[in-house]
């Protein structure tokens, strides 16, 4: 027997229950915050007997009430005004000035989205940038939406009273020109700014976004940060997929430091700030952009099949390419997020020239988007069996180890990236990186738990 009397594969099979119903990964050697949030929340429950709790959850499953009930005890709502500071400056001074003068005078309205927001201290944050960012904010419309899985913490926010220790960031000037201090010390939202935001319940682990209604639809900047690195790797894509499709065109992703991945965000443009890395939404490429022509015999690069149109309506279109494109036109069908097309090109640029690393790279991105995951790891050892010094294959394969549990390993991987990086200055653009940069990286796997990095 295990903790609280339980067998170690009850406790898999409620940890497997957990991953389905909430997104949350808790491999064995999680196993202890497991336990010790399931015998709070059977506390709260006044049910002592933990392991009839646990059975009655693995016979009935984990219904809508205790899932609010499970994310008090099994989810970290720790967060404070002004976090992590380098993001929000490349979002205060470089997105949100790009996009106010794109609409000045047009469509002059601003939607945010603070995805696993807590106790709401992160959506207040962006509802002052917002605010700060309009010179002539009456003229604008602003609808900002927090969302979190945790009640409670709802409740929290949207009450708008804050402890001091919410505002260990907060600039003086900040604080004294949105919250009003009151009688018992703490503080409470402007209620200009609160009547912006609202606090809304929400299961990231379920297909219910994006939402119109739920205001998860057409979103210019997008919050998730630290939500990501608690959900299975089969998980963090799905909702990545939905998140990219909550996103207007030019909307931007933000996530938290460690959770940067090539992987995860493929099908998103990276953009590189001083401290930051930002996720931007393609708008989708113009037709002059890519040539297209009537389905018609395409002709093939020596000794490559010539991929078939997929079958759709008569009046369907297919690439048309030259001989020496199927690099280019791998990269666009994956830009587009055409994966089964991407990964057609990939093997007819493989198969044109097999000893380019880029080419395995490339093709392991794309079964990576498409939840091949062994398959994308035997691709990134072949790139990196062809070029030692491919720093985004180890750092890829880092990931894909980290994210399966295998902490020696992922140790291995980033440590080989770490040693690469070493030939680069901070500001060199990595091969095949979509913009990052050297230090960038540097500071990625700075951020990760020494365990992983070291």
């Amino acid at each position: 027997m295990t903790a609280a009397g339980l067998e170690e594969a009850e406790w898999g099979e409620l940890a497997a229950l957990v991953a389905q119903r909430m997104g949350l990964h808790f491999p064995p050697e999680r196993f202890p915050q497991l336990h010790r949030g399931i015998e709070a929340a059977a506390r709260e429950r006044q049910q002592d007997d933990v392991p009839r709790y646990v059975r009655g959850l693995l016979d009935t499953g984990i219904g809508h009430a205790e899932v609010q009930r499970l994310a008090a005890h099994l989810t970290v709502g720790e967060t404070y005004f002004f976090r992590d500071p380098p993001l929000l400056d490349a979002v205060a001074g470089m997105v949100l000035p790009e996009m106010v003068r794109a609409r000045r005078g047009r469509d002059q309205h601003l939607r945010v989205w603070s995805a696993g927001c807590a106790s709401g201290e992160e959506a207040y944050t962006l509802a002052i940038l917002l605010h700060e960012a309009l010179p002539d904010p009456r003229g604008w419309r602003v609808s900002i939406t927090g969302t979190d899985i945790h009640p409670a913490a709802l409740e929290k926010a949207r009450a708008g009273v804050y402890g001091e220790w919410s505002f260990r960031s907060t600039p003086a000037r900040l604080k004294a020109a949105y919250f009003l201090p009151r009688a018992d010390g703490r503080h409470e939202i402007a209620p200009h700014l609160r009547r912006l935001v609202d606090f809304r319940w929400l299961n990231l682990a379920e297909d219910s976004f994006p939402s119109s209604d739920g205001g998860t639809d057409a979103v210019d900047i997008l919050f998730c940060r630290n939500v990501l690195m608690y959900f299975r790797p089969e998980r963090a894509r799905a909702t990545v997929a939905r998140l990219r499709r909550s996103l207007a065109d030019g909307g931007c992703l933000v996530v938290g430091p460690s959770e940067a991945s090539q992987a995860l965000f493929s099908r998103l443009a990276v953009e590189n700030h001083p401290g930051a890395i930002l996720y931007r939404k393609r708008s989708a490429p113009r037709r002059a952009e890519v040539a297209v022509a009537p389905c018609a015999p395409v002709r093939p690069p020596a000794r490559a099949p010539v991929p078939a149109c997929a079958p759709a309506a008569p009046s369907r279109s297919c690439l048309a390419a030259a001989p020496d494109e199927p690099a280019a036109l791998a990269r666009s069908m994956a830009d587009r997020g055409d994966l089964g097309a991407a990964l057609q090109w990939c093997e007819r640029w493989i198969d044109a020239d097999k000893v380019n690393p880029a080419a395995h790279y490339l093709r392991a991105m794309v079964l990576l988007e498409r939840g091949e995951a062994e398959a994308a790891r035997l691709a990134l050892r072949r790139a990196v069996f062809l070029e030692p010094g491919f720093v985004l294959a180890h750092f890829a394969l880092g990931n894909l180890a980290r994210q399966a549990g295998e902490t020696a390993a992922a140790a291995r991987h980033y440590a080989n990236a770490r040693v690469q990086l070493a030939r680069y200055q901070p500001g060199d653009l990595l091969p095949e990186g979509d913009g990052l940069s050297a230090g960038r990286l540097t500071q990625l796997l700075s951020g990760l738990a020494p365990a992983d990095a070291a």
